[in-house]
């Protein structure tokens, strides 16, 4: 088996961004099949499950697995289209398949990964079946009419319909070292600024950062503060050591960091407690809005986010550090960028759990 070729981060970031695939097969032949499929990119390997979804034979007689056995030399399309056509883009990676076997280590790896990207996986059988391996030989790339073997500038968006991308877009943690063209950030923040806003008066301001010489002053500044808050928690020096190199690590390896900051300006001024308590909420549920349309909108235009709070434990040093207006509150850490992993997701209530009440 040929060993696997490098794929650029550009356009690893679109491939881990693709829910589904074409894998064309053919028999000895010469006789080809093509099956649309779900699969997971992970150790310089593409995998695909044969899971136990209605088919008329078992999932070893496959018309696609006979031709494998038959004919090693497949081809996966990955494929974006739009009726804006100078959008129009694909991933084509050419490489040899095998059938990996239950038990061996990258079986084992791959079920773990085709889970952590397919939620509907773990309620599969899938691990009692050979998983697909395509080892890539070559991989070509077409956009807006450029075409090249490894292209610098992927698809860049995720044409999803609202449901599937409230329910695609989750947390990231680990991001690729690519930077994140300034228009897409911007459009990101447009789509913030269209949140609902208690009076119209969008209680919320954004600080972007993308200097590492700043994140890096920024999240020592604040481990002090972290390290503080877990060692009032009582945990052993070890994990408060760890936990403080993974978030110092989050910020410094994220390309862009966003901080949506309260502004209470123009806001009513209250003279009773009560009252003014219900403003300032009213204005924290609409920062709330935008970070979520922001959320949003990065998701649908190939980015991946993460949600960190920990500003809210020591807004004095975030203001201090970055120099901001004493009417800013940081509320929050926005990541922004290209996922490294897919991280697995943690379960969602049933929506029966969530309603309380339906008359």
């Amino acid at each position: 088996m040929s060993a696997p070729i490098e794929i650029s981060a550009q356009l690893l970031a679109y491939i881990n961004s693709q829910r589904v695939a074409r894998l064309a097969t053919a028999d000895a032949g010469a006789k080809p099949s093509l099956v649309p499929v779900c699969f997971v990119f992970h150790g310089g390997l593409f995998y695909i499950a044969l899971d136990d979804k209605p088919k008329a034979v078992p999932p070893t007689r496959l018309k696609r697995v006979r031709n494998i056995l038959a004919n090693p030399n497949v081809a996966l399309l990955l494929d974006s289209y739009y009726e804006d056509w100078t959008r129009l883009a694909y991933v084509l990676v050419n490489g040899t398949a095998t059938l990996e076997q239950p038990g061996s280590e990258a079986h084992t790896s791959a079920i773990v990964s085709l889970r952590e990207k397919y939620p509907q996986y773990r309620e599969m059988a899938i691990e009692q079946q050979p998983v697909i391996a395509i080892t890539p030989v070559s991989v070509r790339h077409w956009k807006g009419g450029q075409a090249d073997e490894q292209s610098d500038t992927p698809p860049d968006r995720r044409e999803l319909d609202f449901a599937s991308l409230a329910r695609g877009r989750h947390v990231v943690r680990r991001f690729l070292p690519t930077e994140v063209p300034r228009p897409l950030v911007e459009q990101t923040l447009e789509a913030a600024r269209w949140a609902p806003s208690p009076h119209g008066m969008q209680p919320w301001r954004f600080v972007v950062i993308t200097r590492p010489d700043l994140k890096r002053k920024l999240a020592e500044a604040m481990s002090v503060e972290w390290r503080r808050n877990l060692e009032m928690d009582g945990e052993s020096r070890d994990v408060v050591d760890d936990r403080l190199r993974k978030s110092y690590n989050r910020l410094l390896h994220t390309p862009v960091l966003v901080i949506p900051c309260l502004c209470m300006v123009g806001m009513h001024d209250y003279p009773d407690p009560a009252r003014a308590a219900a403003e300032e909420i009213m204005a924290i549920q609409s920062l709330g809005a935008a970070v979520q349309n922001m959320l949003l909108s990065a998701y649908s235009l190939g980015l991946d986010t993460g949600w960190m709070c920990a500003p809210l434990f020591c807004p004095g040093v975030v203001r201090e550090v970055l120099d901001l207006d004493p009417n800013l509150s940081p509320h929050a850490l926005i990541q922004l960028g290209y996922a490294a992993q897919d991280p697995p997701r943690r379960p969602h209530r049933p929506i029966s759990d969530l309603v309380v009440r339906y008359d």
